[in-house]
């Protein structure tokens, strides 16, 4: 801990971080200002009545000393009170998620990255491991042979390890499989994996004492974490070089990340290792598991859930921009291949365009027109757009199972006292559950790609061409368009599966691998590019409906069209394009364009008694 360091008792009792410190303060700083405002009223009014009495009763000195001994009693109780509401504010400041191994779920691992919560064990976790605790300590004492309890790992697991050798052969696992490269996860990834793995060990079934999930709790609590290079995992015997990264920083060892001091050596954070009596068979309990790939999953199935209900909404504001019919997205024919996905799609789609409920002058403009169809890219976004749907679905019930699951081994089994060595640690699950889930939301992009082709081509738009006036002084849309095509060739490579792949690892001992620390790395960068793509084609549909004025679209969609230009305005001239389509993917990564559009979507099921399905949950 850092000397310099204001209110130390608060990192030290409670294992605040710097920032939450300055969130405590911050409200006891509005509490205190609002109380002393009020008492500087209170105390006013009662100078003015003191002044009153004074002036009444000149020469009774008695009732003049009564009225002060009053004013310092009012002064006291509320200072007392301002003192204690501003303790009750930065307690409440900080809320807890409890930890129980079964309950976690992607949305709150993705809120315990951005450190919204600290966390805690529930009492029945706690208890669930300290049963498996005195399985490993009674092995132990009789000397039974478990593997990594006092074997060696892997090929060397007939080699029987000495009862004096067993805390240095715990502490050799982590050194020796610390050979992770590349750069580091980032601080919010590091939140969620240190997260998962202490919720996983929450199960009970590790064998890892109650003193080293707490340590990982206060490390978790103080946002002091490991360096965890993303690159050295082939997700078969868990993410071992990644989870050993994660601990090597609990026992004092290489470096850490602090709200204090940055990146730093693991010994100046000042928490408490877990390097000490207590430490057999932990090492192998704190690295076997899917930890890295599902945690990093977590994030990449949070973000496709928000960029695809976001992409519906894109999509409809092309197609009212390429003043396409809607048709096709009549109930009845979902009704008759009534895929959940595709129904919805069709459903929010008929909530954002015209209607009885949101009219648009754009769509009354072209209604007498002969055109029958349009191209696949607007006529089959429920199809395209709906089986996206599904596939996160599917995803994140994958997910919901493993992030919930034992993946150690052994496997401590307390209720009978027996540890059993099995293979829960291979990352086929989350690994074929990535490589899916980038392979569905690619296709979003790939619509959407075609769509922002479409209205930047004057032949296909009978817009202007690159979507601005004086074309050839000005390029307009060209290159942006460009960027989109770009990255959804890119994805394309990306989208080929990596948990196809396996080499034969630990001298033929891991004989077939799942790569799911690539799968989780690359699904990551494919809605990356998602959320560009789309962040593209919003701010040129935006642009469209600039040359369709004075018509107005439905109420939704004008408030989308609103909220872009609240951080991008119109292209009148050629300008840097970069900064325009930060802000899109920004308004994207935070669901602005989901928010504000939300509440017109559920007006109109409101309006015809529908309810939403589980998918717009």
């Amino acid at each position: 801990m850092n000397e310099n360091d204001p209110f130390p008792w608060l990192y030290k009792e409670l294992s605040l971080s710097l920032s939450q410190v300055a969130t405590c303060l911050y409200h006891s700083l509005i509490v205190s200002l609002s109380l002393s405002f009020s008492l500087i009223v209170v105390l006013s009014l009662l100078m003015d009545v003191q002044e009153h009495n004074d002036f009444i009763n000149a020469g009774k000195e008695e009732t003049a000393i009564g009225k002060r001994q009053s004013d310092y009693i009012a002064v006291s109780l509320s200072v007392c009170l301002s003192l204690t509401l501003s303790v009750c504010v930065c307690l409440v400041a900080f809320q807890y998620l409890s930890l129980d191994g079964n309950s976690l779920n992607t949305a709150d691992l993705v809120r315990l990255g951005k450190g919204l919560f600290n966390i805690k064990l529930t009492y029945e976790a706690e208890g669930k491991v300290n049963e498996a605790r005195e399985v490993i300590e009674t092995i132990i004492k009789e000397n039974r042979v478990v593997y990594g309890v006092n074997t060696g790992f892997g090929k060397f697991a007939h080699t029987l390890i000495p009862k004096d050798k067993l805390m240095e052969l715990q502490a050799n696992l982590i050194r020796s499989h610390s050979a992770g490269v590349g750069p580091p996860l980032s601080v919010e990834r590091t939140r969620m994996l240190l997260a998962l793995r202490i919720n996983v060990l929450a199960k009970g079934y590790s064998g890892v004492s109650m003193e080293t999930i707490q340590a990982m709790v206060k490390a978790f609590n103080a946002s002091c974490l490991s360096w965890v290079p993303e690159k050295g995992t082939v997700g078969a015997s868990g993410d071992l070089a990644p989870l050993a990264h994660l601990t090597l920083g609990l026992m004092g060892e290489g470096r850490m990340w602090s709200p204090q001091r940055g990146w730093d050596h693991a010994k100046t954070v000042g928490l408490t290792t877990i390097k000490d009596k207590c430490f057999i068979v932990q090492g192998i309990g704190l690295i076997n598991g899917t930890q890295m790939m599902s945690s990093l999953a977590a994030e990449a199935v949070e973000r496709a859930v928000g960029v695809a209900r976001q992409a519906d909404i894109i999509a409809a504001l092309s197609l009212e921009a390429l003043r396409g019919t809607t048709k096709a997205f009549h109930s009845d024919v979902h009704a008759v291949r009534p895929h959940p996905g595709q129904i919805e799609v069709a459903l929010r789609l008929r909530s954002l365009l015209h209607s009885d409920i949101f009219p648009s002058q754009i769509s009354d403009s072209h209604r007498t027109c002969d055109r029958v169809q349009d191209a696949y890219t607007l006529r089959c976004i429920p199809q395209v757009h709906g089986v996206a749907n599904d596939t996160i679905a599917f995803v994140k019930s994958i997910l919901s199972t493993e992030l919930n699951s034992a993946t150690d081994n052994p496997l401590v089994f307390a209720e009978r006292g027996e540890t059993i060595s099995g293979g829960n640690f291979h990352g086929e699950y989350p690994a074929k559950a990535l490589d899916y889930l980038a392979i569905g939301v690619h296709e979003l992009a790939s619509m959407s790609e075609r769509r922002t082709e479409r209205l930047v081509n004057p032949s296909l738009s009978e817009l202007p061409a690159f979507l601005v006036q004086d074309g050839g002084l000005n390029s307009g849309f060209m290159i942006a368009h460009c960027t989109a095509a770009a990255l959804v060739s890119e994805s394309k490579t990306l989208c080929h599966p990596s948990s196809v792949d396996s080499l034969s690892t630990s001298a033929a001992t891991e004989d077939h691998v799942s790569m799911g620390g690539w799968a989780a790395r690359k699904a990551l960068r494919v809605v990356e590019h998602v959320e560009q793509v789309l962040a593209i084609e919003l701010l040129a549909a935006c642009q469209a409906l600039e040359f369709l004025r004075p018509l107005k679209s439905t109420t939704p969609l004008e408030k989308v069209h609103e909220l872009v230009r609240t951080v991008v305005r119109p292209w009148d001239h050629d300008r840097q394009m970069s900064p325009d389509i930060e802000a899109a993917h920004t308004l994207l990564r935070e669901e602005k364009v989901w928010e504000v559009a939300r509440p017109y979507m559920d007006q109109y099921r409101d309006r015809l008694g529908l309810k939403p399905l589980p998918l717009d949950d």
